[in-house]
């Protein structure tokens, strides 16, 4: 029983970074339909500019807002100046995005050089929380704890909000939403303005425990990808639901049979595409 519970609890874990990427990606997409092979770029940078700020600062506060802010305003630029060019043609974005994530990795090689690290823990979360047998580090929780703030902040956002109302009308009907006075194109980028600036978020959550190296990136992705496939294109509720499944099949998978871990992954997300294409909560 202990071994379930610590299992379960470290595969929340890993949906709550795993919902700070693909929430960021998914609404993206449900904005301006871009498949953006750069996403794990953002989180890849967030860990990069927050551990250059941590090194002058000791803080790991100022750390995230720099990694929000910088990688934010980065994602803003990328979508302003080179994806809005291609429109709705997702052939020339991913290959764009592809391009973009390979001069990123470069760029941090030559930067930060290709060194592993980790970003230090906050403090008062460095230890581990004791209840019976069960024994599980606070930072991991803490994360949990944030994650859940973040999605309940997103809904609220969508839901509660002039800004989410005009991002509902921009999915549903962008042509309509721009004839009624919205700036479409600028809420654009700030969508994806806020999606780097979400994966930027999660490596810095991230980055006490997994650390941070040129090629996380990659190694992230694929699993955002298959958060947003499995809960739904453009689907906050399915980032949720998306992550959780995610987050518990990757890691029971590994815990239990390591050398199949890929197939346990990958063989849910075929069948809930085979029962369901568009994912648990995505929309025609």
């Amino acid at each position: 029983m202990t071994y379930l519970i610590t299992q379960t609890l470290n595969g929340l874990f890993s949906a709550a970074l795993l919902f700070l990427i693909a929430s960021g990606l998914t609404l993206a997409f449900g904005v301006m339909r871009i498949v953006n092979i750069a996403h794990g770029s953002f989180y890849m940078l967030g860990v990069y500019v927050a551990y250059s700020v941590v090194l002058r600062t000791g803080s790991l506060l100022l750390g995230a807002l720099a990694a929000i802010v910088v990688v934010g305003s980065l994602g803003f630029v990328m979508q302003r100046f080179f994806l809005r060019r291609f429109g709705s043609d997702p052939l020339a974005q991913m290959m764009m995005t592809m391009g973009f994530a390979l001069l990123f990795r470069d760029g941090a090689l030559m930067i930060w050089g290709g060194d592993a690290f980790t970003l230090q823990y906050p403090p008062g979360l460095s230890g581990s929380m004791e209840a019976g047998e069960v024994v599980f580090p606070l930072y991991r929780l803490f994360v949990i704890f944030v994650a859940g703030l973040v999605g309940v902040a997103l809904w609220l956002v969508n839901e509660k909000t002039l800004i989410g109302a005009r991002l509902r009308a921009t999915v549903d009907d962008p042509e309509m939403a721009s004839a009624t006075g919205i700036n479409v194109a600028l809420l654009s980028g700030l969508v994806f303005a806020a999606g780097a600036g979400l994966a930027a978020f999660g490596g810095v959550m991230g980055g006490p425990i997994l650390g941070g190296y040129a090629g996380i990136d990659f190694d992230l992705l694929p699993l955002a990808f298959v958060v947003v496939i499995v809960g739904g294109m453009g689907s906050l509720k399915g980032a949720v639901a998306g992550s959780v499944v995610v987050g518990m099949i990757d890691n029971f998978g590994k815990a239990l049979v390591p050398e199949l871990s890929y197939f346990t992954l990958f063989a849910p997300m075929v069948l809930v595409l085979a029962i369901r294409p568009r994912g648990l909560y995505g929309r025609a």
